[in-house]
């Protein structure tokens, strides 16, 4: 049904149709309808919601990297999602330079791989840092060495092993790092006129600063491409999110590793007596031999133990635990046997 138009503008045409403004011969041959031009070379295999979900996805991704990447790094290191766009894949590879950092990834049990372009002033910025450096770019882009390209290689690893999650809402996927090419011409995974979507991200840590580009082949998530919608993407997210995280956490934290140590004794000397120390010097403490000793979890004392021997190992059996109330104060209970 066509446009209600109102007073005024009835009124408009009318005075404009007098005027001899208006062709009106023109607008009885117009039927409405619109025409596209249409690029066969080019197809429009993306829709802009299925550009709008991998841009969700990769922001997920964004926020793991700059969570893990600094554990590494041991640098602060923010990555965010810039845009995403569809080209062809020789548009894509033609507006990369040598030397580049590319990733190719093998997405099971997708069939085909994916990319992932990582700028070579970021690469190098991150070499220097693994490599106990401030984390500077280069002044000249040159070739990687055996050495770097390992360094490379793990972070790389590192990286593809964080694509599970984002795409969790979506597929279940077994990202493998396949192997790093510098040289475009070796990275030919698909055939030039192919479609693909690119989805960039701007990597920055401290003064150093570049893009990453993931490169996703239409063909390989074509059997997917259905379920890359917001409406699917957050259904999925919403049956997963169940709220109970409690036993994840435990687990989490049954894996963490904590320093437990038990205190003999203490003592104060003289630097000179202590700077003159031998084998076979003894120092006195001011425990007795059949006193407890307190046993520390970190920096907390937690239990009192007696010394003992568990085979050929030194060890400790637990008398008494040591709680701490709400109100601050602590209570002892006793471990029998």
């Amino acid at each position: 049904m066509g446009d209600i138009l109102s007073q005024e503008e009835i009124d408009k045409l009318l005075s404009d149709m007098s005027k001899g403004d208006v062709d009106i011969e023109k607008m009885k041959n117009d039927d409405g309808r619109q025409v596209k031009d249409y690029d066969f070379k080019r197809p429009a295999k993306f829709s802009k919601e299925h550009l709008r979900t991998l841009e969700l996805i990769f922001e997920h991704y964004g926020r793991l990297l700059s969570t893990n990447l600094p554990v590494y790094l041991r640098k602060n290191v923010q990555v965010n999602v810039v845009s995403s766009e569809t080209v062809t894949f020789n548009e894509f590879t033609n507006a990369l330079s040598n030397p580049v950092i590319l990733g190719i990834i093998a997405f099971h049990p997708l069939i085909g791989n994916i990319l992932i372009d990582l700028g070579s002033q970021v690469g190098f910025s991150f070499i220097d840092r693994m490599l106990g450096g401030p984390g500077e770019a280069m002044d000249k882009l040159r070739d990687f060495s055996e050495i770097e390209m390992g360094i490379l290689e793990k972070l790389m690893t590192i990286s593809t092993q964080l694509l599970r999650e984002p795409w969790k809402n979506v597929m279940e996927v077994e990202p493998v790092l396949e192997r790093i090419e510098t040289n475009t011409q070796f990275a030919q995974i698909i055939a030039p006129n192919e479609m693909i979507a690119i989805v960039t991200l701007n990597v920055k840590m401290g003064e150093v600063e570049g893009f990453m580009n993931i490169c996703i082949p239409y063909m390989t998530i074509e059997a997917i491409i259905d379920n890359l919608n917001t409406k699917f993407w957050f259904t999925s997210m919403a049956n997963q999110d169940n709220g109970d995280y409690r036993q994840d956490l435990e687990n989490l934290l049954r894996r963490v590793d904590v320093p437990v140590k038990a205190v003999l004794g203490k003592s104060q000397i003289a630097v000179s007596d202590f700077l003159g120390l031998q084998v076979g010097d003894i120092i006195r403490l001011e425990r007795r031999v059949d006193n407890e000793l307190d046993v520390y979890v970190g920096m907390y004392k937690k239990f009192s133990a007696v010394p003992g021997t568990d085979h050929d190992h030194y060890a400790v059996r637990v008398t008494s635990v040591y709680h701490e109330d709400e109100d601050g104060s602590e209570n002892v209970s006793t471990v029998q046997g």
